[in-house]
């Protein structure tokens, strides 16, 4: 006989003659010579050196067992105490029912949504993240959810997880602010064959997803095209003056005309405006002719006004002076008085008929 100590977390196991006999747990033993024991810390996973379907035969070893199978088509989740201990991969796997206490989760990694109880923190982990695909879809954001080209699903803002596999995702997004579209360089022909290059703008918004992204191909591009054929059929339905009248009536034409095309295409549109009207360079030169003649045909009325005013003024006077004599003279006063304002000095000399003279200038006559 010999003597067999199993210490406190340890387990043995008894073979004789390489069959496995019992299992031992903490204690003294007194075994047959024949008799070989095995002994394992049930702190760590358990790793047999014999075949595990032949000891698990013993009740009660495989009661104090846990035994994990793992399909290839699953990952399980070990947990130690609570805590996400590491991912087993398709295989077997056999842990002590003792000191630690072990939990598992099980996943099926055939499917595409999460349903098992796992928290974010794990799903990011360093060790699960490579069977998991994530999405994020921001808060100015709408997004159609494809599983193997299939359309599933509108997705609101957030972050969505699935099981990595070969099922096919795509997530497509749509922005849902307003956005503005530039509108440059359009070449429209007025109904005289005048030839314009119009710059304008539009802002839109995207508001059913599903159309824009599902129904139409591109919306940017058939909304932009929408927006020019507009702009064409207004220009090109009126004449080159009738534009430049009628620039504040354009806006209102089109919003009206592309509001049923953009709905079609699930936006909403909010505006548009002209930035600028380009003329060719002969019409360009024609048109500051045409001013220039304004602005000085203008100038000639004015300048015609004023001599007339000038003249009615100064015929007026004569009349007052022809009536009243006095009032010549005053006149003649004042005209001395300017010129005498030029002068610094006057030197007189001569006889007195120069005196008389200045005298009858200054002093009137009665």
């Amino acid at each position: 006989m010999k003597r067999v100590i199993i210490n406190t977390y340890q387990i043995g196991l008894v073979f004789r003659k390489g069959a496995y006999q019992r299992m031992l747990k903490e204690g003294t033993y007194w075994l047959w010579p024949a008799e070989k024991v095995e002994t394992y810390d049930v702190t760590k996973p358990f790793t047999p050196a014999y075949e595990l379907n032949i000891l698990l035969q013993d009740t009660q070893l495989a009661e104090a067992l846990h035994v994990i199978q793992v399909k290839d088509h699953e990952i399980v989740l070990l947990y130690e105490n609570g805590l996400f201990k590491q991912v087993l991969t398709p295989g077997r796997y056999t842990y002590w029912k003792a000191v630690i206490d072990y939990s598992f989760v099980r996943a099926d990694l055939s499917k595409i949504d999460i349903t098992e109880n796992i928290d974010r923190a794990t799903l990011l982990s360093k060790a699960v993240t490579s069977y998991v695909r994530t999405a994020s879809v921001e808060n100015y954001e709408k997004a159609v959810l494809f599983i193997d080209g299939k359309y599933q699903r509108i997705l609101d803002n957030g972050v969505y997880y699935w099981w990595k596999n070969n099922i096919g995702i795509h997530v497509g997004k749509v922005d849902i602010r307003q956005q503005q579209l530039e509108i440059n360089g359009q070449e429209i022909l007025t109904r005289d064959k005048a030839a314009l290059r119009l710059n304008a703008w539009a802002q839109y918004r995207v508001v059913d997803i599903e159309k824009a992204l599902l129904q139409n191909k591109e919306y940017e591009k058939q909304l932009y095209v929408t927006f020019q054929l507009a702009t064409r059929e207004y220009v090109g339905g009126l004449l080159f003056d009738e534009i430049l009248e009628k620039k504040d009536q354009l806006v209102p034409f089109i919003l009206e005309k592309v509001s049923a095309a953009a709905s079609a295409l699930g936006i909403a549109v909010s505006g548009f405006g002209i930035r600028d009207i380009i003329l060719p360079g002969d019409v360009k030169e024609i048109m500051n002719q045409v001013l220039i003649a304004e602005k000085k045909a203008q100038a000639n009325i004015i300048l015609r006004r004023e001599e007339t005013a000038s003249t009615r003024s100064l015929l007026n006077t004569a009349k007052l002076i022809e009536d009243n004599p006095m009032l010549f003279k005053l006149k003649e006063m004042e005209y001395v008085e300017k010129i005498a304002e030029k002068i610094n000095s006057i030197s007189v000399s001569g006889n007195g008929v120069l005196i008389d003279q200045l005298r009858q200038i200054f002093v009137p006559q009665k």
